[in-house]
């Protein structure tokens, strides 16, 4: 791992940032965000919206880092169902079946209503998820160990890397999965494209290939600063019984997400020895959670790119895109897409 490839000199450190979704990425400027997708017919879809104003919380240290969390997956997890759900509007295969619970809701609520439902439910799920499997398991798990050793740090210590094994392990797995290879060669398309456009390079795929994946800002390091600091903060507990252990958990996670953006924020505005070593194993995670793009790849993130880099009152767009992150099949002809080709004409029937 060549450092030098990832904190890169001379480099001017900028605010945008994304996420890699289904078949595209979603990028997040000063004033708003883009999604660009590459469709099933090789034509890429881009819809780009205003960014919802920072409130006062967004300002205050530590609280900031809970409020961006939350907002980050409520973003990120709506932003994943709705590639998902554009994937499947210009698919030309049948979409599978609704399970009974989406018939349901759609049944019984408005499209809207329907939504938001079903974006709440899946980020209480995903949080439940993640609350039991790597906050609550670890520390169930190693419970045994007080039997033998009355070390606090020992004790914790064991659950801390346990709670990094187990995420490590869990990533690992999800990444031989082909949805998420590619989903992960997006996030390589979003970091190479991020240093090329920080390196203020032209924004083409040749000039992005150059960089590596990694990135010293991504979202990844920011779990791993996660894992790191619940080992220490949760140290200061002690070893109290495995109830009162649980729920120290639960209210100090909020601690741990505040302390751990404000790391992430420092270190992504700063370029030294320090950094670089708090960084290391953020970076060889992402070395598992990013992988190369194609070119095709790195036009989507492109497109993405050049759709925040505007004037602020600048229009919003949707619809069929070109490699400049021009409309050529606007949002008003969005049920004539699939009748359509590459260009943007109107096939024969």
């Amino acid at each position: 791992m060549d450092l030098k490839k990832i904190f890169l000199k001379d480099a001017c450190p900028t605010q945008i940032g994304g996420q890699a979704i289904m078949e595209g990425i979603m990028m997040k400027g000063e004033n708003r965000t883009a999604i660009a997708m590459r469709l099933p017919d090789d034509r890429i879809y881009l819809r780009t919206e205003k960014n919802k104003k920072r409130g006062k919380l967004s300002k205050i240290p530590i609280v900031r880092g809970v409020v961006v969390f939350i907002n980050s997956l409520v973003t990120g997890t709506g932003t994943l169902m709705k590639s998902a759900e554009i994937l499947e509007r210009f698919t030309e295969e049948d979409p599978a079946e609704n399970s009974k619970f989406e018939k349901w809701v759609s049944d019984n609520f408005s499209m809207e209503k329907a939504w938001n439902i079903l974006l709440v439910l899946t980020v209480i799920l995903s949080l439940l998820f993640t609350v039991v499997v790597f906050v609550l398991f670890p520390t169930a798990a190693v419970n045994w160990l007080g039997r033998f050793t009355d070390s606090v740090i020992l004790l914790n210590l064991v659950e801390g890397v346990f709670r990094i094994v187990l995420f490590v392990a869990y990533v690992l797995l999800i990444s031989k999965m082909e949805d998420i290879k590619r989903v992960f060669q997006y996030h390589g398309a979003e970091h190479k494209t991020i240093h090329c456009l920080e390196k203020s390079l032209e924004l083409t795929p040749e000039n992005a290939q150059q960089f590596y994946t990694l990135h010293p800002r991504c979202g990844t390091s920011f779990l791993v600063f996660v894992m790191v600091i619940s080992l220490i903060v949760f140290s200061l507990m002690g070893w109290p019984n495995l109830l009162i252990r649980l729920l120290s958990r639960i209210l100090l996670i909020p601690v741990v997400a505040g302390l751990s953006y404000e790391l992430l924020r420092w270190a992504g505005r700063s370029n030294n020895l320090l950094v670089e070593i708090l960084s290391m194993p953020g970076l060889y995670l992402q070395k598992i959670t990013t992988k190369e793009p194609d070119d095709k790849m790195l036009e989507v993130a492109i497109v993405a790119v050049k759709a925040v880099l505007v004037d602020d009152d600048a229009p919003l767009v949707e619809g069929i895109s070109d490699l400049e992150g021009n409309i050529i099949t606007n949002k008003e002809d969005l049920d004539e897409f699939k009748r359509t080709d590459k260009s943007g004409n109107k096939e024969s029937e």
